[in-house]
């Protein structure tokens, strides 16, 4: 290996704040991601810390809510999480989120709520609450007015945490692997989807699948691709993640990729996925008074 394959690696530490040249496009109103798939190892939580990472450099305003026992997000954030209070005391009503929000280094306005160790109880003790399925809807809808988007980074399965983030959202981002189990197990996650928006969350939506760790070498990445674009032609932004190895090693640093190797494949390409999302969610074009549209239409009516 080279000296000059360290690109940034050397730090742990990201100095400065990170904005890019061309502001991304406002929202209408506070965008609400679950990042779901049951199915381990598909890139969840790298998409999830990585888009919001590229929303925060376009200008605006993006938290994290890291629901996976595992941690992994708050770690590529750069988040303390072990010992401080976070996620699992506010959906026990210990703790109001507003208090467990912290700031992200290096970005000018990205936040993360962190997981913690006492999160794997979670599911255990959920299920004698009451309304137990709306605990992070409730803490979410305190805080959504600060925010352009909030991402709720989900653990590998469909339990309760899951269940939760479905009925806080608004909106599903299903990352699929181009892998030949990809699609297997997406028919449950749809089923759940579907259940949840009958009987939870009407307003649920499935807005946006993400295609990642794909290999355009091999035909096997090409075929899964060429599936998900033909059953999800609206949802599927069509810029695959390539296999990186940048990707993968920015979190041991405590760093997304946007960080990290900014010019890297990994990086550009998901720096485009997440401009195309803030484009597909931008607020619609108001009606701008123009005294020359007036004028014309004036005389028109006149003659």
């Amino acid at each position: 290996m080279s000296g000059d394959d360290s690109r940034e690696t050397t730090s742990s530490k990201v100095v400065g704040v990170r904005r890019l040249k061309e502001a991304m496009a406002k929202p209408a109103s506070t965008r609400i991601f679950t990042v779901a798939n049951q199915k381990g190892g598909v890139g969840k939580t790298t998409t999830t810390v990585n888009i919001a990472a590229a929303l925060s450099m376009g200008g605006l305003r993006v938290l994290v809510i890291d629901l996976d026992p595992q941690g992994n997000a708050s770690t590529a954030l750069g988040v303390e999480h072990r010992e401080s209070a976070g996620v699992y005391e506010v959906l026990m009503g210990s703790a109001q989120i507003s208090d467990v929000i912290k700031k992200v280094a290096g970005f000018p306005a990205l936040d993360c709520v962190s997981s913690n160790t006492s999160l794997a109880n979670a599911e255990i003790n959920l299920v004698s609450m009451v309304a137990r399925e709306l605990q992070l809807k409730a803490a979410i809808d305190e805080i959504s007015a600060n925010y352009d988007y909030i991402f709720i980074d989900c653990p590998p399965s469909l339990g309760l945490l899951t269940i939760n983030a479905f009925a806080g959202s608004k909106e599903l981002l299903i990352p699929i692997q181009t892998e030949y189990y990809a699609l297997e197990g997406l028919s449950q996650l749809l089923e759940t989807y579907s259940v949840v928006k009958k009987r939870l969350n009407p307003t649920l939506v499935l807005s946006t699948i993400v295609l990642t760790m794909f290999d355009g070498r091999t035909r096997l990445s090409n075929d899964v691709a060429a599936n998900v674009r033909s059953h999800f032609p609206n949802e599927l932004i069509d810029i695959p993640i390539p296999r990186a190895v940048r990707v993968s090693e920015a979190p041991s640093y405590n760093q997304t990729v946007m960080t990290y190797d900014p010019l890297s494949p990994g990086a550009i390409a998901y720096m485009q996925v997440a401009r195309e999302i803030a484009e597909r969610g931008k607020a619609k074009d108001e009606i701008v008074f123009d005294s020359n549209v007036v004028s014309i239409n004036y005389k028109g009516g006149i003659a």
